[in-house]
């Protein structure tokens, strides 16, 4: 099911239904400020497990979340000063952020080393979306593994729908992934170069 959402001024009462479905363990597809996501609640073990099945992604590769704001990061991730100064001026952004994760973080999502993937999009509905749940969403593109991500809602919804609850209209986007940097050591370490700029981290 298509859901169309005004990407400038997301209204209030649609955000609400997707959060309806969020609550009850559901899976949806969402716009981000790359390309279309899929996710859950990171507190929905089913959830997980059905993205999981759905993308057909290996176990050993976790998925990242999106929190609305740098002061949720902090509830899930260990923040240093310097981590906090690049966070603050990158996001929000096309940017995937490594970091050591605490203890509230469900071990689906943990990678052996105890880090997470954490994103803030530049996207008022994803954004929207996350304040009103009061908890980060799960966040991988809206694709089978290996295959290229799909930034049309429609061609989600052709390819994707059967599997998801919900497919969240927000426009047209391009098919381009976020930068994956770890921040972890105070070092940033490239991991992925996708929109956001990285020289920074040379």
């Amino acid at each position: 099911m298509l859901l169309e959402i005004n990407p400038e001024n997301p209204q209030p009462r649609l955000i609400s239904r997707v959060v309806e479905v969020l609550k009850s363990g559901g899976v949806v597809a969402y716009p981000t400020d790359t390309t279309y996501g899929i996710g859950c609640s990171i507190f929905s073990k089913k959830g997980i497990e059905r993205i999981y099945l759905l993308k057909q992604r290996e176990r050993k590769k976790p998925f990242s979340f999106i929190c609305a704001d740098i002061s949720e990061i902090a509830r899930y991730a260990k923040v240093s000063n310097y981590a906090f100064k690049q966070l603050r001026r990158l996001l929000p952004g096309p940017y995937t952020f490594v970091l050591e994760a605490n203890s509230v973080v469900p071990d689906l999502l943990l990678t052996k080393q105890r880090t997470v993937g954490i994103r803030i999009p530049d996207n008022n509905i994803c954004l929207a979306i996350v304040k009103e749940l009061g908890h980060p969403i799960v966040t991988t593109s809206a694709n089978l593994s290996g295959e290229d991500p799909i930034g049309n809602p429609w061609q989600v919804e052709h390819e994707l729908g059967k599997l998801l609850d919900l497919v969240v209209d927000g426009g047209d986007l391009s098919a381009d992934v976020s930068s994956v940097v770890s921040l972890i050591g105070d070092v940033p370490e490239v991991l992925r170069k996708g929109v956001g700029d990285v020289s920074w981290c040379e």
